[in-house]
């Protein structure tokens, strides 16, 4: 058996490492998108890097980023993050980015500028698509976040390694139950999150 305070331990590192990494992808993802309606050479840089990260396996960035920033918990992070941006960069342009030339037309002749655009007509309109590539995100950061345990970042990946070396299965299966849970939670809170801000946007 695992220790309640070793398991809550490593559930709190694993919860801080996910939802750090997916938090970081957001504030780095969205701005770049916003910013790539204004510019195509931008828009074309940024889709393509992103899909060029996204075509690297997974344990791939994981290991390359140990010679270039070590190991820990950072370096982790960092990982999770170039992973998750793609979904987020990607769905968050799709979704500014398909929206009626004719209201945005209507919206500059009265007077609107770019940003109050965005603001007013892009963004609520994108919403959809923007939570759409977030859960992807988010449940992609909780599973790389298992891989990262090899580089030393702790969490529930730590307790599933340990127990796969070890063929301890009440090990595996304590550090896997968590893990799945948290993956649900995000599909949940996400979908709920979505619905509840979308209608007043739209209203």
């Amino acid at each position: 058996m695992v220790p309640v305070d070793t398991l809550t331990n490593a559930t709190i590192q694993h919860l801080t490492l996910t939802y750090g990494a997916l938090f970081f992808s957001v504030v780095t993802a969205i701005p770049l998108a916003i910013l790539s309606l204004f510019s195509k050479r931008l828009s074309n840089a940024v889709l393509t890097l992103a899909n060029l990260l996204q075509a690297i396996p997974s344990f791939a960035v994981v290991a390359i980023v140990v010679p270039l920033l070590g190991i820990g918990f950072t370096p982790a992070v960092i990982a999770i993050v170039v992973r998750a941006l793609l979904p987020i960069i990607k769905n968050t342009y799709i979704g500014l980015k398909d929206i009626d030339a004719s209201a945005v037309s209507s919206a500059r002749g009265l007077g609107l500028t770019e940003w109050q655009i965005i603001r007013y007509i892009r963004l609520p309109h994108s919403y959809p698509a923007m939570f759409a590539g977030m859960k992807f995100a988010a449940i992609l950061a909780n599973s790389i976040a298992i891989l990262t345990a090899i580089i030393g970042s702790g969490g529930l990946g730590s307790v599933i390694f340990s127990g796969l070396s070890n063929l301890n299965t009440d090990k595996i299966i304590a550090g896997s139950l968590p893990t799945i849970g948290i993956a649900i939670f995000i599909d949940v809170s996400f979908t709920l999150l979505e619905r509840v801000i979308t209608p007043r946007t739209h209203s």
